[in-house]
């Protein structure tokens, strides 16, 4: 017979004592090749053909004698994570063991199994007065300690290798390395591999690989360096592997093309690995040219190169070569796994291409990756992106397993598509099946709860990541200060804004919200302390302090921004110039609004809008239609604000008939009228002395009148002395509105006049009885950088409007 070591695995099967009704032949054979042939055959024996395997060397004799077939069943029952059966054997067999031979079976066998016995079993062997630990004892406990990430435990026997003097081996110090490397001590392993007095290629490519899984690039490059040059050992595969993503992340193609020559140069370029490390190499280090040639060139290719290349695309945001790239894969018969559908799912979100979407989701079923966890949460993110938040919906409920992702992007889902009720109540659904939220949750959720002002839902969203801690982590606190700004708590979104760390965004929601509020100065000095923060303005920073400065009416800062955008050649973009517009209308400087307007390459609505309304405050009514007209013969789309300006300005012109025909004109373009066009049109009729036709347009009204439209016709009716009708519409008025005093004292002063007392101090005495007190007037003006405000009866009060901008 000849030796085992020169049967195939193929010859060996043949042998196989399950293959034949009697184990004459194999009782034949000599116990050393029982135990080795049992060894080889068991390699691809299922549970039950282990457990029949078992039974063979039970009934005949092998067990418990022969700790080598005890060995080698321990390892397959550990595969099988049998627990409980590996230490049985392993009970009635060690007595026979005189090494450490079978305890280090043991100790691979529950790691194997992931079982949590691997340190009880060590701590026996180191408490055993028989059998020492030997040097492969520490390999394998050292790498239950780095797969756990225990560190204490792993200390302690660090401390035992070096007192039983096997920190000299350099098995026992590569796998020191590969536990301190993995629980993120690298100055432990760095100290490790420097007192090696021996190191192999595994020494050096742990260390390499160890530094640049945890980012530390240029520590991994120094002792990559070293290797080449220093060391007896030249960089092999896992080397090469180990320090191109180094590169990658150093953003250092020149080091990676010296890696990419010496691969050349040693003949290692056709090895796939190398292949697929050099294109993701190539690609994060932006050069999508070399990636793609190093793809092409490539003599084997497998899912990974595929993958690399697609991913390398898809960094940087080449959205359309994804696609090719995708296509190519698919024609050449390579099959897509969950990697490549995950980095896919998202640029056809980017390019809205749900159709494509829908048709991999149908490709991901054929081939039955739908429950791949990535693939589902990925394939959720695309739906939600592109508004279909059923199928979202639907692709959650089917998944049979969720992470705390999965729960996000369906918070995302409901939050992104106007369902931020659901949002919030899938929130408190997660934490009700044990699911603990993130900081990525906090942020998908707040946004719900500010577009809906949900002060409550907010507030206890709050309180959770304050016990959770990470409500001063910059994304939840922007959300925090966010939610708070938008529903109307600017106090307490600013006292969140103080505590945390502050980017631009930061400042933008108070820029923003403050210039919506009375308290607009902030917003001035808000914008000031961002650009001493050194940080820069964009946009929306622009839009927010411009909006302040209008209705603060600071002319005077208002242009030192024009000045400092005109100097940074943002003047054009389309939101700042309709910004300035609005700043320049509200002071009265329509001279220097019509050079902004003028100077608009491509005006929207909004721009012809603010002009329109502009002009009309001012009084210049033609001016004002004329823009209307102009606004056509320009080709913009009339829209709700154009019609609710040119009606505004025909009711101060009394263009009657003007008005009528764009009102008229508004339904035909399907622009439905809301309240604020049907007051417009009441007062214009009411001017006009058409008291009656105004009366008769209310009672038609398709919906119910509200203070404005009753507030114009009161107004109609104080002009004419209409008390009749005065009396109807103020009835409604004290209904609506029972704390303003406007109506009251309107109502009291036309019974005056009408020469009835009696009736005039009766409405003055329901207002007291109600409480209405007319506010105090106030009047601003602004000397230097400061802003006075005089009300009447008060001393003059006073608030910095903030210092030059400039």
């Amino acid at each position: 017979m000849l030796p085992l070591s020169h049967c195939t695995y193929k010859t060996l099967s043949q042998f196989s004592p399950l293959k034949f009704p009697t184990f004459s032949r194999y009782l034949s054979f000599s116990p050393a090749t029982r135990t080795d042939l049992l060894f080889f055959t068991s390699k691809a024996q299922s549970l039950l053909q282990v457990k029949q395997s078992h039974a063979f060397a039970l009934i005949n004799g092998f067990l418990p004698q022969a700790v080598s077939i005890c060995a080698s069943l321990i390892l397959r029952y550990g595969a099988y994570r049998e627990s409980t059966t590996c230490h049985r054997l392993f009970d009635e067999t060690v007595q026979y063991s005189k090494s450490a031979f079978l305890w280090n079976t043991l100790i691979r066998a529950f790691s194997i199994a992931r079982g949590c016995g691997v340190f009880e079993i060590y701590n026996g062997l180191v408490r055993n007065d028989v059998v020492r630990p030997d040097d492969h004892t520490f390999p394998f406990v050292l790498k239950a300690c780095a797969d756990s990430v225990n560190i204490r435990k792993g200390m302690e026997i660090h401390g035992v290798v070096v007192k039983l003097g096997f920190d000299l081996d350099v098995f026992v110090g590569n796998t020191l390395m590969l536990f301190y490397g993995n629980c993120g001590n690298l100055r432990d392993a760095g100290n490790v591999f420097d007192g090696m007095t021996e190191r192999d290629v595994v020494s050096w490519n742990t260390v390499i690989g160890m530094f640049s899984v945890n980012g530390c690039y240029k520590n991994a490059l120094e002792f990559f360096c070293e290797m080449k040059l220093r060391s007896e050992f030249k960089p092999n595969i896992a080397t090469v592997v180990s320090a191109l993503p180094v590169c990658a992340g150093l953003q250092g193609e020149e080091v990676g093309r010296q890696i990419h020559g010496y691969v050349v140069t040693v003949g290692l370029d056709s090895q796939v690995t190398i292949g697929n490390a050099l294109v993701d190499m190539y690609g994060k280090c932006k050069n999508m040219k070399a990636s793609r040639r190093v793809f092409d060139e490539m003599t084997e290719r497998n899912e990974v190169s595929w993958n690399a290349v697609i991913s390398s695309l898809a960094y940087h945001g080449y959205n359309k070569d994804v696609m090719c790239m995708f296509r190519l894969m698919i024609s050449e018969t390579v099959q897509p796994n969950s990697v490549t559908i995950s980095t896919v799912l998202p640029i056809l979100a980017d390019l809205e291409l749900l159709n494509l979407g829908k048709e991999i989701h149908g490709r991901t079923l054929r081939f039955g990756i739908e429950s791949d966890l990535f693939i589902g949460n990925s394939l959720i993110d695309m739906y939600a992106k592109l508004g279909d938040s059923v199928k979202a919906s639907i692709v959650f409920c089917q998944m049979h397993e969720k992470n705390v992702v999965s729960w996000n992007a369906m918070v995302a889902n409901f939050a992104q598509n106007k369902a931020e009720l659901r949002a919030i109540e899938l929130v408190r659904q997660m934490q009700f099946l044990d699911n603990i939220p993130n900081a990525v949750t906090f942020t998908n959720v707040l946004p719900a709860c500010a577009r809906l002002g949900c002060l409550r839902p907010g507030k206890e969203i709050h309180a959770r990541t304050v016990r959770m801690g990470c409500h001063t982590e910059l994304f939840v606190s922007n959300a925090l200060t966010d939610m708070y700004a938008k529903c109307g708590c600017l106090s307490i979104a600013e006292n969140i804004f103080k505590i945390s760390l502050k980017d631009e965004i930061s400042y933008n929601i108070l820029i923003v919200g403050y210039s919506q509020t009375s308290d607009c100065s902030k917003s001035v000095s808000l914008f000031l302390d961002m650009t001493l923060m050194g940080l820069e303005p964009d946009i929306i920073s622009y839009m927010g302090v411009i909006s302040a400065c209008a209705n603060l009416t600071a002319l005077k800062q208002g242009k030192e921004i024009h000045g400092l955008l005109l100097r940074n050649n943002l003047y054009t973009h389309l939101f700042i110039a309709n910004s300035f517009l609005d700043l320049y209308t509200k002071c009265g400087r329509m001279d220097l609004a019509i050079k902004v307007f003028d100077r608009i390459p491509h005006k929207d609505a909004a721009s012809w809008n603010t002009m329109i309304l502009g002009y009309g405050m001012l009084g210049e009514l033609k001016v004002a239609i004329n823009l209307f007209e102009a606004m056509k013969e320009d080709s913009v789309r009339y829209d709700s604000v154009s019609y609710l300006a040119v009606l505004s300005a025909c009711s101060h012109g009394g263009l009657v008939e003007k008005g009528k025909k764009y009102f008229h004109l508004m339904q035909a373009q399907n622009v439905k009228p809301t309240h604020m066009h049907y007051a417009c049109m009441v007062d214009l009729l009411g001017r006009a002395g058409l008291i009656e036709e105004a009366v008769s347009l209310v009672k038609s009204l398709p919906l119910k009148p509200d203070a404005n439209v009753w507030g114009a016709l009161l107004g109609a009716c104080r002009i004419h002395g209409n008390i009749e009708f005065a009396i109807w519409a103020a009835e409604h008025l004290f209904e609506l509105k029972p704390q303003h005093c406007g109506y009251y004292a309107v109502l009291s002063n036309m019974y005056a006049e009408a020469g009835e007392w009696d009736e005039s101090n009766r409405v003055r005495e329901l207002m007291k009885l109600r409480g209405a007190k007319k506010n105090p007037g106030c009047s601003w003006v602004q000397i230097d950088d400061q802003v006075h405000a005089f009300v009447a009866g008060e001393r003059a009060a006073n608030f910095d409007a903030g210092p030059s901008i400039l």
